[in-house]
């Protein structure tokens, strides 16, 4: 059994542990909080720039980020990957369920990454990167999810590949999320029907606002989901930890008390004995 010291030196550390993992865990909960305050707002916006676009569909139009290109040699997945980790699978699945898309993928396969976690890990796979979003926060803005809408579409019109699409961790609870992947672009046209209203000032210019506007607004909705199951999943491992360090604590505790006992027990084993022995006249005081 460990000496009363070596004990104590272990509850001591286990405490500084259990003072960080319940930091962490308040720090996820605020963040997961502020985000879930505008999800709803993110996602109605979203919806409703899909119809809007969908309205419009049935337009002949020569909108790029609706036209579909004739042949597909590259595609694009863009990862939304976590900032930093301790936050169990969340990361790791996504990595995950990339590599298998990318190892079914029929054509060439390019990736964009936002967020910070995982650059060295996606280099020991051979995931081919070509540019990573690192300054993403945690709390995502407009401007955020405009820079990184912007990247590509400027991806998409100049050729450099012909299908992007979204791979992020879809938020079910705060304790299950899973990796879903998605088309981006070109949008789809989900309605062939000519639209039965005036547009002004003009066809190009509405339909080309409506689109710009649903991509924005798609990522927007992808970036806030993907730090959603972050901020959960991270809040429910640091909970978990905590608890571990509630019972670990216990446990010393008792061993402990146990390790007292068995010193206070020899000193007294001691002191009898050594009683005993002076009156036996085999020690002269």
């Amino acid at each position: 059994m460990a000496n009363v010291r070596e004990i104590r030196g272990r509850i001591k550390s286990v405490k500084s542990t259990q003072q960080i993992t319940k930091a962490m865990k308040m720090v996820s909960a605020a963040k997961l909080r502020r985000i879930q305050g505008g999800m709803d707002a993110v996602k109605l916006f979203a919806a409703r720039s899909r119809e809007i676009v969908d309205l419009l569909s049935g337009i002949d139009t020569d909108e790029p980020l609706l036209t579909p290109r004739q042949e597909v040699r590259t595609v694009c997945y863009v990862v939304f990957i976590g900032n930093r980790g301790l936050c169990s699978l969340y990361n790791i699945s996504l990595v995950h369920e990339l590599r298998e898309l990318l190892a079914a993928e029929e054509h060439a396969a390019v990736v964009v990454a936002a967020g910070r976690w995982g650059k060295d890990v996606m280099e020991d796979e051979g995931i081919p990167v070509i540019r990573w979003f690192s300054d993403l926060g945690d709390l995502p803005t407009q401007a955020d999810a405009a820079r990184l809408a912007d990247y590509m579409k400027e991806l998409f019109l100049s050729g450099e590949v012909d299908e992007i699409r979204l791979l992020y961790q879809q938020y079910h609870t705060a304790f299950r999320q899973t990796p879903v992947c998605v088309p981006f672009l070109p949008v789809r046209r989900e309605n062939g029907e000519q639209p039965d209203c005036l547009i002004e000032p003009s066809r190009a210019a509405v339909i080309h606002n409506a689109v710009e506007i649903y991509v924005n607004a798609v990522v927007m909705d992808a970036l806030r989901e993907a730090r959603q199951g972050e901020q959960a999943a991270r809040m429910t491992d640091m909970t978990a930890a905590t608890d571990a360090t509630t019972e670990l604590i216990d446990q010393l505790s008792l061993e402990l008390n146990r390790a007292r006992q068995a010193a206070v027990t020899t000193e007294i084993a001691d002191i009898v004995g050594g009683t005993k022995a002076m009156k036996a006249g085999t020690i002269h005081s």
